[in-house]
């Protein structure tokens, strides 16, 4: 029974993923004045929820998962990768992946367009900056 409670929860939560860094627990306990007994208790939890959203492959298609968010109505800050290519309605010029030191999903998107080449730069399928014709 406990097993298939635990498959059960496991596949209902399989597109989440959870870290808990900074786990820790302290507990201290002394002897005070007149043999009093004080304790001392520390807890300290960081944790961080990500879901599956879908990212550009290099071809600049939009790879499995499944986004819960709205198509936001302009690019801006904070979009995926994927939205970007919906808002801007056909597939980018290049697609660059690579990964940060700090273990970071590292996107380029570029978009030749009219006026000049568009950089969007994406880090962990958000866009963090924007590079276009005139600016550094």
């Amino acid at each position: 029974m406990k097993l298939s409670v635990l498959l059960l929860c496991a596949a209902a939560l399989g597109g989440c993923s959870v870290d808990m860094g900074g786990f820790a627990f302290t507990s201290e306990t002394r002897e005070g004045p007149a043999g009093r007994v004080t304790t001392t208790t520390t807890s300290s939890v960081t944790a961080s929820a990500a879901t599956q959203e879908a990212t550009l492959t290099p071809d600049g298609e939009c790879g499995a998962g499944a986004s819960t968010r709205s198509l936001p109505p302009a690019i801006a800050e904070g979009i995926t990768e994927c939205e970007l290519v919906k808002i801007k309605g056909t597939k980018p010029t290049d697609v660059l992946i690579g990964d940060s030191g700090k273990g970071q999903r590292e996107v380029q998107v570029l978009y030749s367009e009219p006026g000049g080449r568009e950089i969007y730069m994406f880090t962990d399928n958000r866009l963090s900056r924007i590079v276009r014709p005139g600016q550094g």
